[in-house]
């Protein structure tokens, strides 16, 4: 095997793939069989170069941007005379006749130059910093394009940003012709009227929408509200089997409550004075587009404990909370009613938003951004709203609903005890929501954080999905009972306790290497260097599979629901659910993570080829 040339950390000249440019690099990495470098440009692009590609610097001499001749003997005697008041100079016209005789093989070399420039690389399309090197600009967010940028102009702004420090192998004189070619025609494009410019980058195509675009989006809002009412109409039947589907709807009036409403707006508010207690430590969450750090106070917590106290000082006082069970369909609507106000609200008030505080998922359109939502971080004074809803009322809320079902059960089948089902069940769903409000701050780096704005996608599932369809093997077991034997118990408790190590674990690990990649306890973890600075974890729990952390998620679902028997698989429609919701996710993880870290994700990949299930998926 042949041996290497350049070792890592070696500071070289790389040229640049499709041309006859090289500039100074930073050699990373080295592959024994396909005998390519990993090197490192200076604006932290990656790329795999072969060894007859790479210089030493010693085999090139910079050239001085400052000088404008290509004549030694001139350059030596530049700075005695004044070129302007030169006698042996020709005139101006005499000069601009003589370049003109020249415009043909000008034009050749432009043309020559362009087909270098843009000769298509065999590149794979990361969607980052890369794809610029194969002819076509990076993509960018709407907030990041000037409304009159072209394709053409991005091409000799970005050349010319780089004539102070490339090493070119082409004759001065030519060059300097070339860049001269190059500002006339900058200038040229600048400057001409719209309506001239047919290669004209627009937001809306370089974006790619999501959920199946603006018919996706509007599907999804009329379609979950629908199914989530099929779903407790279902639970609600004897026998809920297709062959009873769909089931008897009821009178559209009688869904509609003002009470119901009015405790729900109760519950909103209650849970809006807890969050606003300054009680808590205050933490700053990820740097924004302009590098500012909001800050966020963690009393999810406490919010908890004090919702339980009243919880358990309404049952005291003799509060009958059978009557959310009683009117669980109403207090859906209710819901379902608040949530879309809310999401009326958030989007209006984001049509005044400043540009720098929008999503960048946000599109343009109407109808996709009151889905995905227009603004990122909406705030009344320090209140955040997206935030608050992500943990607090339905979170909080589910629990409290799990309750209720408990104390149903136990009046309408006349027991002294709630089943060991149901204990099961309320048991499982009441760690995973004391463990996420005891880690408040991993939400902080989510994606619906950090990447989504807040519309009718996040406000419908944090207080309409998640407390009304979580709960539903709960709410199923009130209504068709089941008996589960105590060995049957202990292998589900080993099932759940596994799923949960492995998430807990799993975001730990996450969350400690984020704060301080320094830390003495991580450094037996293995990583991969990226463009952007940061470092990928590819030992430990991520380099198991690409997302440990749901992969726990699924076996703990998995958990909660086989405490309900397979009589039905209504129960089980959450673990079915789940897993489509988490390979979405994950695949939106996925394209982030490419655009993001560009060949690092990919080496990342290699090494660890799993995303969620080891050997299968």
């Amino acid at each position: 095997m042949p041996s290497r040339k350049f070792a890592d950390g070696e500071v070289v000249r790389g040229r640049w793939p499709g041309s006859s440019l090289y500039y100074e690099v930073e050699i990373l990495s080295h592959d024994s069989k396909s005998q390519l470098y990993t090197v490192k440009y200076k604006d932290g692009t990656e790329l795999e170069l072969k060894e007859n590609d790479i210089k030493p610097l010693a085999s090139f001499r910079q050239r001085k941007t400052g000088s404008t001749s290509s004549s030694p003997s001139r350059r030596r005697g530049s700075r005695s005379r004044s070129r302007s008041r030169s006698p042996g100079r020709i005139p101006k016209s005499s000069r601009r006749s003589a370049s003109a005789s020249y415009q043909p093989d000008i034009k050749e070399m432009r043309k020559e130059m362009l087909e270098v420039r843009l000769t298509p690389l065999e590149l794979k399309p990361y969607e980052n910093s890369i794809v610029r090197y194969n002819g076509e600009p990076e993509p960018r967010e709407r907030n990041d394009i000037p409304h009159e940028n072209t394709q053409e102009k991005f091409h000799l702004l970005q050349e010319s940003s780089y004539t102070s420090t490339q090493y070119c192998l082409r004759p001065r004189g030519e060059e300097i012709k070339l860049k001269e070619i190059d500002f006339e025609e900058g200038k040229t494009v600048m400057k001409g009227p719209t309506s001239l410019r047919p290669f004209e980058v627009t937001a809306t195509q370089m974006k790619e929408l999501e959920f199946g675009g603006v018919p996706g989006a509007f599907v999804i809002m009329l379609g979950l509200p629908a199914f989530l009412f099929l779903l407790l109409l279902m639970c609600r039947q004897q026998e809920p089997s297709l062959l009873n589907f769909p089931p008897p709807l009821p009178a559209l009036y009688g869904l509609w409550e003002t009470r119901v409403f009015g405790i729900y707006l109760l519950w909103f508010s209650v849970q809006a004075l807890f969050y606003s207690l300054p009680i808590g430590r205050v933490v700053e969450g990820t740097p924004l587009t302009d590098g500012r750090r909001l800050k966020y106070r963690l009393n999810g917590f406490y919010a908890f404990i004090l919702t339980s106290a009243a919880v358990g000082a309404s049952l005291l006082w003799g509060v009958e909370l059978n009557y959310v069970h009683e009117h669980f369909l109403q207090f859906a609507l209710a819901a379902l009613v608040f949530s879309v106000g809310l999401s009326v609200y958030l989007y209006v008030r984001a049509l005044r938003a400043p540009q720098g505080e929008l999503s960048q998922a946000s599109s343009g359109n109407v109808i996709y951004d009151f889905f995905i939502g227009r603004e990122l971080n909406p705030r009344i004074g320090t209140f955040d709203l997206k935030y608050f809803c992500e943990l607090r009322p339905g979170l909080i809320g589910w629990v409290v609903i799990n309750l209720v079902m408990l104390l149903a059960e136990m009046k309408s089948q006349n027991r002294a005890t709630p089943s060991l089902a149901m204990i099961l069940v309320n048991s499982f769903q009441l760690l995973y929501v004391v463990d996420a409000l005891w880690n408040e701050e991993a939400v902080l780096t989510t994606m619906d954080i950090i990447h989504d704005g807040f519309g009718f996608m996040l406000a419908f599932g944090d207080l309409v999905w998640v407390p009304f369809v979580y709960s539903l093997q709960a709410f199923y077991l009130v209504h068709h009972p089941n008996e589960v034997s105590w060995l049957v118990a202990s292998l589900i408790i080993a099932l759940k306790l596994c799923g949960y190590i492995i998430f807990r674990c799993a975001n730990s690990q996450k969350n400690a290497f984020r704060k301080n990649p320094n830390d003495p306890k991580l450094a037996h973890l293995e990583t991969i260097h990226t463009s952007t600075g940061k470092n990928l974890l590819v030992s430990g729990w991520w380099g198991f599979v690409r997302h440990p952390n749901y992969l726990g998620d699924l076996l703990m679902a998995l958990a909660w629901s086989l405490p309900c028997g397979f009589n039905h698989v209504l129960p089980y429609f959450y673990v079915i659910y789940f897993t489509v919701l988490l390979v979405h996710r994950e695949a939106r993880d996925e394209r982030q993570c490419r655009r993001k870290y560009g060949v690092a994700w990919d080496r990342y990949c290699q090494r660890v080829p799993y995303r969620i299930f080891p050997y299968v998926y």
